[in-house]
């Protein structure tokens, strides 16, 4: 066995963990990362990347149909054997070796295999051929393994190999039939992308789709998949499955209907990657979330094995916020704190001079990307109300605007924008439609820089866009006055 120290030692190479090491090696740290997979991540090769890809050449087509003079171009459906070989592009082809060449541009060391903790400030890793790797950390351990699918305890369902968001994006012969249990964005994205394929999808959700975003959008994008042709089962569980001698899957639902599928996606939450982690050797618990402070550092909790602020979860792994973008930005100030209580410039114990993750939970951006769009940032009404804050809540029309109307014929859309009556600031803001993710980044803007309301009108929007709603938005919340 050999034995390499460095002052900080990440496990995972996922997004999340190549910000920290990023953020650290340029810092001036030793830095090494651990990784059993491919560097890059699930987001890289079987989510976010792969996931876009496959959603959008149907986008492409939906939008192309939407536009006189346009539409009439457009006699052909899919060529899915091209869909996937440009997924194919997109992912590298599973192959990582561009990301390992920036790492080491980076300065950062790389071990594959996989990595436990084997005590305070020690990572014990077995390569792909057996060997084992000790390594030491001078300062900090990250722990940046991210999240796997949730497989729920249903009779027979383990048994049948279900697919998994893996499966799903980096399918490589598309089923005929494909049966999707889950109502979240999982679920949602890749109903939008099989239905386009031409594939008969079944969606079985317990309570409406898209829970936890506002209610409109839900409820146009359940319409928009039954219009293409979906079969959607609302209030219903799956109660058992099985494989026939065929290969396919039979299904029951819990109402006692019978169903059969080629394949069975489940898109029903996510599990901590943490059971073979090591935890237990520091009194923490296998299988767990990571608490933290915001910091990203892992709460002692009493605990004295973590004690003197070694320990680090960053991404999913801490069940903040489960978004690529939110653990990146996670990563960064990770690596920006683990510099500065290394070379001293911060308080020990506290966040002084350091880059504390605070955006995470008040206003993160959010995108679905199904047929309509669905991109969101901050609080719906329903948790501004919850919060206690006094609100207006917007409505807009978006298909009304000019810029709507020249975007796609007939253009059906909704903004809902929410606003705290007593600072005069946006909280949260929704938009549904056709291609809205592009105008998230204004609204996320708005609420993080917490731009007042009579500031905002001299923001002025384009016109003909479909930006110019927030000036309509605006016009409902009223002007302000000479004095603004």
């Amino acid at each position: 066995m050999t034995t390499r120290a460095y002052d900080l030692i990440i496990i995972g190479a996922g997004p999340v963990g190549e910000n920290v090491a990023d953020r650290a090696a340029s810092g001036g740290l030793s830095v090494v990362i651990v990784e059993a997979e491919l560097i890059g991540g699930e987001c890289s090769y079987w989510a976010c990347i792969p996931s876009k890809a496959i959603l959008r050449p149907g986008a492409a087509i939906a939008a192309a149909r939407r536009v006189g003079g346009a539409a009439e171009a457009v006699t052909g459906s899919i060529d899915v054997a091209a869909v996937l070989k440009r997924r194919d592009y997109w992912v590298s082809d599973w192959d990582d070796s561009g990301q390992v060449e920036w790492l080491q541009s980076v300065g950062v060391d790389l071990v594959r295999g996989h990595g436990r903790i084997t005590g305070p400030r020690a990572v014990s890793v077995t390569g792909p051929d057996g060997s084992t790797t000790s390594l030491v950390a001078h300062h900090a351990v990250v722990v940046s393994t991210g999240s796997a699918a949730l497989i729920p305890d249903v009779p027979g369902l383990a048994e049948i190999e279900p697919w998994t968001s893996r499966e799903a994006t980096g399918v490589q012969t598309v089923p005929k039939r494909l049966a999707i249990l889950g109502g979240g964005v999982v679920a949602a994205e890749m109903a939008t992308a099989y239905v386009s394929f031409g594939t008969e999808v079944t969606l079985i959700a317990r309570s409406g789709l898209l829970g936890g975003l506002e209610p409109f959008a839900g409820e146009a994008v359940l319409a928009a998949l039954r219009e293409a042709g979906a079969s959607v089962h609302l209030g219903r569980s799956i109660a058992s499955a099985s494989r026939n001698e065929a290969g396919e899957v039979e299904y029951t639902l819990d109402d006692g209907t019978g169903l059969v599928a080629d394949e069975l996606l489940v898109a029903t939450g996510r599990t901590p990657r943490s059971e073979d982690l090591g935890l237990e050797t520091i009194g923490l618990k296998p299988g767990s979330w990571l608490d933290v402070d915001e910091t990203l550092r892992v709460l002692t909790h009493g605990n004295p094995q973590i004690e003197g602020g070694w320990l680090y979860a960053v991404g999913d792994i801490n069940h903040r916020v489960l978004l690529t973008h939110q653990g990146k930005y996670q990563g960064r100030a990770a690596g920006d704190v683990i510099v500065a209580r290394a070379k001293g410039l911060a308080q020990d114990g506290g966040t002084w001079g350091v880059h504390a993750a605070t955006a995470d939970h008040r206003a993160v951006p959010s995108v679905v990307f199904s047929d309509p769009e669905v991109a969101s940032v901050g609080l719906t009404a329903d948790a501004a109300e919850k919060a206690g804050l006094r609100v207006k809540v917007l409505d807009y029309d978006l298909g009304t605007v000019s810029g709507s109307g020249l975007h796609a014929d007939g253009y059906t859309g909704q903004v809902r924008a929410i606003v705290d009556l007593d600072r005069e600031v946006l909280v949260g803001m929704t938009l549904l439609g056709p291609d809205v993710a592009e105008m998230l980044h204004a609204a996320t803007i708005a609420i993080v820089g917490e731009v007042p309301m009579a500031r905002l009108w001299h923001a002025v929007p384009a016109f003909p866009t479909m930006s110019e709603v927030w000036l309509r938005l605006l016009e409902a919340y009223g002007r302000p006055t000479a004095e603004d």
